[in-house]
């Protein structure tokens, strides 16, 4: 009788057969009998806040797609994922031996994307500043990275902003905070005004985000792929198995190297924190305080309005007053392209004075891995930045209080709501297993993410 009770309120809750997703899943290639027979009332209101917040969708809008599932995983349709292109792609990321185009000879083949991804920092820099070219040591996860001293200042590749993560990329349209980078979709108007055509050359090829940033990133980070790279690092049969039909004579190149590298940071999905292991009827996935904090992040939290879907973005721009790393304390260094006007935001590409000072929705998976929060890196932790937040005290004065987020200081959650929402952010939505997108090793056998000297020995390098 009490099933009966619990499967007609579930009935209530989801018309048009919501309730069939929730009785014949599989997690981990185990099914799931009954799932929700023994649901709890905390649960139930989880589900019905759910529901309220996907538009009846329930929480198959939430889910995420397992990583090797390629054609459930969002993809620019000029670059169709193959398990080739991402076996490639991992590869390419960790590999240090692309570090082969530094100012600073004595720099070559000691960074990579990676070395500003580490894995142990949720693919963010461990690093309040990401340090490529022209860092020193690492630490264990990127937190120890810091200039060496022994290279021209103007010669480090050192970040104006803080390094978003990798996770869940394939979800976003545009990359980087202001969206600069990508040719289609929102950014069609903009990349033939003001001087974006010339910066950002890459977006009038018509790829998204991620493949121009795969393209973009090789020269602003000084990584060199190309067929002399192949040949002597042993790449040439992996760049032959991922691009068969490019002719020979372009297939070891900026192109497809950025191609691969794309497809690879497609499949970097969450998909094992807790929160998804829930989605698909693990009960007892979530502590109940991890629960309500679901309940505010769907609800009265208005978390859901901005970070949203399976991967808890968006494709939008809000201001939320926070401080940026230029004034704080970091070394900044001129830059151009799309780099310029860092703390403009998106109206550094849009060119809208509407724009300025408003920045891409954040991830928010595996943020427990990483101590800095905000584009500039200011609040430190994940509960400073949820009271941020619900307070309204904004930190850059130079941010008109009528360009802020509706969310920004009209949510009045009390403490205890703080509290919750903050373990479901911080335990919830941590995937503990990320090593899986790591390579046991790389074909150069050098040392990665970072391979100075110093690096090395932190990293146990032989």
């Amino acid at each position: 009788m009490k099933k009966c009770i619990v499967l007609l309120a579930l009935a209530a809750i989801y018309s048009c057969g919501k309730v069939e997703e929730f009785t014949d899943m599989e997690t981990e290639g185990e099914m799931i009998e009954e799932p929700f027979a023994n649901m709890s009332s905390l649960d139930q209101e989880l589900l019905t806040a759910i529901n309220i917040a996907s538009d009846g969708a329930g929480v198959s809008f939430f889910v995420l797609p397992a990583e090797t599932d390629l054609a459930s995983i969002p993809q620019d349709p000029k670059n169709p994922l193959t398990a080739e292109k991402v076996a490639l792609g991992k590869l390419l990321v960790h590999e240090t031996a692309t570090g082969g185009a530094p100012k600073t000879v004595s720099t070559k083949f000691t960074y990579a994307c990676a070395t500003c991804h580490p894995v142990a920092s949720g693919f963010y820099a461990g690093a309040r500043q990401g340090i490529s070219e022209g860092g020193i040591g690492f630490g264990f996860a990127g937190e120890g990275r810091r200039v060496d001293p022994s290279v021209p200042l103007d010669s480090v590749d050192i970040l104006p902003i803080k390094v978003p993560s990798l996770l869940n990329v394939a979800y976003q349209e545009v990359m980087l905070w202001n969206g600069a980078l990508g040719g289609t979709g929102i950014n069609t108007p903009y990349i033939n005004t003001g001087t974006n055509a010339t910066d950002l050359p890459d977006n009038l090829l018509g790829f998204e985000g991620l493949e121009v940033q795969g393209m973009a990133g090789q020269d602003v980070h000084r990584l060199k792929i190309d067929e002399e790279f192949a040949e002597e690092f042993g790449y040439t049969a992996m760049f032959d198995a991922a691009f068969p039909d490019v002719p020979e004579a372009d297939r070891y190149s900026r192109l497809t190297g950025a191609l691969a590298i794309a497809a690879f940071n497609r499949t970097v999905l969450a998909t094992q924190a807790p929160w998804q292991s829930w989605l698909k009827g693990d009960m007892s996935a979530m502590s109940e305080q991890e629960k309500r904090g679901a309940i505010v992040f769907m609800n009265n939290g208005k978390c859901v309005n901005c970070h949203t879907g399976p991967s808890l973005k968006s494709n939008e721009f809000h201001a939320f007053g926070m401080g940026d790393l230029i004034g704080n304390g970091a070394i900044i260094l001129d830059r151009r392209g799309f780099r310029k006007d860092v703390t403009r935001g998106r109206g550094a590409f849009t060119n809208r004075e509407e724009d300025n000072f408003k920045f891409k929705v954040p991830n928010l998976y595996n943020l427990a891995d990483n101590p800095f929060y905000g584009h500039g890196g200011t609040l430190t932790s994940i509960q400073d930045v949820v009271a941020y937040k619900n307070n309204g005290n904004k930190q850059n004065d130079r941010v008109p209080n009528d360009r802020l987020a509706e969310e920004f200081g009209n949510i009045d959650l009390n403490q205890e709501e703080i509290e919750d929402l903050t373990a479901f952010l911080t335990v919830a939505l941590r995937d503990p297993n990320l090593e899986r997108y790591v390579p046991e090793e790389v074909l150069s056998g050098f040392c990665f993410p970072a391979n100075d000297a110093q690096a090395k020995e932190e990293l146990g390098c032989d």
